[in-house]
């Protein structure tokens, strides 16, 4: 066997995908950021069709090269949330856009074996769009977030998400200092709102992407 680790993660991201699906998301897994790029360009966006398609802030996103790949296409409206040339009024304005957008396209923190996803978010606009409005949403993952039980993704969310994405954002907080989160009163806190989300409602609209890769925070 050439790569046990691959093949280890391979068997878990499978059980992963079983697990979700009982809980009503639609639920794929991918062997590479390649191919999670394609299962979402080629085949659920071909699928959906969808007018409009926005995002939640999310590395693997990028890193996948969806986010890119959908800013060439053509016939399609994108409500760019990442567009930093805009000012921060605009921004806001496009973040609240994007929540009737009929395809949203974000990460997560952390998705829990049993079939859950696990997300702590600043302001709260890519919790919402996950929870309720637009249509669809894909939530693309890479293995290095997939724990074993609601307290470790917890634990992930505030000891390795956090601290990474405030160092990312370049914020003003204890935990981009130290590398761990110090449960801050920063007015630059990255960590406010949180959601764990159980099952998909309605069956199938939130469309979860398993990469056997390590990808984002």
């Amino acid at each position: 066997m050439n790569d046990p680790l691959r093949k280890y993660w391979e068997i878990r991201l499978n059980r992963v995908k079983e697990n979700l699906e009982k809980n009503n998301f639609e639920a794929y897994v991918a062997e590479s950021a390649e191919q999670a790029k394609s299962i979402v360009v080629d085949k659920i966006i071909l699928s959906l069709k969808p007018s409009t398609i926005s995002f939640g802030g999310s590395v693997t996103v990028v890193q996948t090269g969806i986010y890119d790949a959908l800013k060439r296409a053509e016939n399609i409206e994108i409500i760019d949330t990442y567009d930093m040339s805009l000012s921060p009024k605009e921004r806001i304005n496009q973040r609240k856009r994007a929540l009737l957008a009929d395809l949203f396209i974000t990460g997560t923190n952390a998705v829990v074996e049993n079939g859950m996803l696990v997300n702590l978010d600043g302001m709260g606009n890519r919790i919402a769009a996950i929870t309720f409005g637009p249509r669809h949403v894909i939530i693309v993952v890479g293995r290095n977030k997939v724990v074993f039980d609601l307290e470790e993704a917890l634990q992930r969310v505030k000891e390795i998400a956090a601290p990474a994405n405030a160092i990312r954002l370049n914020r003003k907080t204890p935990c981009a200092k130290t590398g761990q989160c110090e449960d801050c009163s920063s007015p630059e806190r990255i960590c406010n709102v949180w959601s764990i989300v159980e099952k998909s409602a309605p069956k199938g609209r939130i469309k979860v992407i398993l990469v056997n890769d390590d990808l984002g925070f």
